[in-house]
């Protein structure tokens, strides 16, 4: 899908954005490039990143021209996916995305919102006091808006959905059946940041956060968007109060998940997954369908499906009452 919330300012000439973030590479030609995006969703014509062992598989089917990467890595690029090599993969990634999409580190406020009793949604929905609505904003059929929320610019917002009070929604596309309850944010930027030269440079992050039909998100939760790719919450998944979802998680279907858990960056949860209270998940893990994992566990692994795990680090829950007995 076509992105509203961040205009790609391209195309460039692949020489400009080497020059630009002060990367050397000889022997490129005049290419221009249109875009930059994830192994996955990448195509000819734009660059891509591989930085992590993990994202091999990815890698050799990549369609993008050209790749960010180290000499360690560039052996599994497809032949006509071209290496950049550089010793700061990421840094140089966040430099160009900036160049694409310069309005996708700074998270402003919009500043296209109305009262919704001056929009067409007037009418149309059940709303509190103070709610604010944003241009080109799309809502549903039977859909409810709690007091002081704010629905920013470029919203979509399916049928029969309800919004609670001082909830902001932005960069974000909701889909049919949705609650989402008081005090929630979804879709501001994430958390990364690269230390340069004595400063943090903040990775933008143009991604968008997707939330499927018939999904329930607690009391002060967070989602954040996606970085290049999106953040995605699964059909039929609840989530219990205070949960965090960094960016580019993407939680399967029917999945449940207790208060206070967090999600680290980029990883995925399969389907009919179970997580109890105050349980973190690292970054950049898999964990596969049926899995449960207790209360208060630390996982800092790919857990494969059907698994029951718990503690810190997290292991076999037989494993685990086994050496925890009292």
């Amino acid at each position: 899908m076509d992105n509203p919330f961040f205009k790609n300012t391209g195309p460039y000439n692949i020489n400009f954005l080497l020059r630009t973030i002060s990367l050397k590479n000889e022997n490129l030609s005049n290419d221009k490039i249109t875009d930059i995006k994830d192994l996955n969703s990448s195509h000819k014509n734009e660059i891509t990143f591989l930085h992590s062992k993990k994202y091999i598989d990815l890698a050799k089917k990549t369609e993008a021209s050209y790749c960010l990467t180290s000499e360690n890595f560039k052996s599994f690029l497809p032949e006509k996916c071209k290496p950049i090599i550089t010793d700061k993969i990421l840094l140089h990634t966040a430099q160009i995305t900036k160049i694409f999409y310069p309005n996708s580190v700074t998270d402003d406020y919009d500043n296209t919102v109305k009262d919704i009793n001056q929009t067409e949604f007037k009418d149309k929905v059940k709303f509190g006091k103070n709610v604010l609505i944003g241009e080109n904003v799309k809502i549903g059929v039977n859909c409810l808006i709690g007091h002081n929320s704010i629905i920013e610019k470029n919203v979509n917002i399916g049928d029969d959905c309800s919004i609670g009070s001082n909830v902001i929604i932005r960069n974000s596309l909701i889909k049919n059946n949705v609650h989402i309850l008081d005090s929630c944010v979804i879709g501001k930027k994430g958390f990364g940041f690269f230390p340069n030269n004595e400063s943090n440079f903040r990775y933008p992050q143009i991604g968008i956060v997707i939330i499927e039909d018939n999904v329930e998100i607690g009391s002060g939760s967070t989602i954040d968007r996606g970085s290049l790719s999106n953040t995605i919450i699964g059909k039929n998944t609840f989530l219990d109060n205070q949960i965090h979802i960094a960016h580019n998680v993407k939680i399967g279907k029917n999945c449940i998940i207790a208060g206070q858990a967090g999600f680290a960056g980029s990883s995925t949860l399969g389907n009919n997954v179970m997580i109890g209270g105050k349980a973190g998940i690292s970054g950049h893990l898999k964990i596969g369908n049926n899995v449960q994992i207790g209360g208060g566990s630390g996982v800092i692994k790919n857990i494969p499906d059907n698994s029951k795990v718990m503690g810190y680090p997290a292991k076999d829950l037989k494993n685990f009452i086994r050496e925890n007995k009292w």
